[in-house]
């Protein structure tokens, strides 16, 4: 059975209209995490957030570049989870 693709998307975090920047990457592509685990770093204004990933897998492919600025529901990166998601 084919590993499902899961996609991280960035939260609506009720910031009001700060920009939302793309801050660091925190694992290389092709790193195995663990769901929960911080992936990316975000940043609104004074705000540092860290985004985790949303299943245990492999970190696929980046969507996005650091410096990016970001909008809610925006797609950042691809996922592959593991077989028992």
């Amino acid at each position: 059975m084919p590993r499902q693709v899961r996609q991280l998307v960035l939260p609506e975090l009720g910031l009001g209209n700060v920009p939302i920047i793309a801050s660091q990457w925190l694992v290389r592509r092709g790193a195995r995490v663990c769901q929960g685990e911080s992936v990316l770093e975000v940043l609104a204004g004074d705000v540092t957030i860290d985004l985790p990933a949303p299943v245990s897998g492999v970190l696929s492919r980046r969507l996005v570049a650091a410096e990016a600025v970001l909008q809610a529901g925006q797609a950042l990166a691809l996922f592959l989870a593991d077989e028992e998601e």
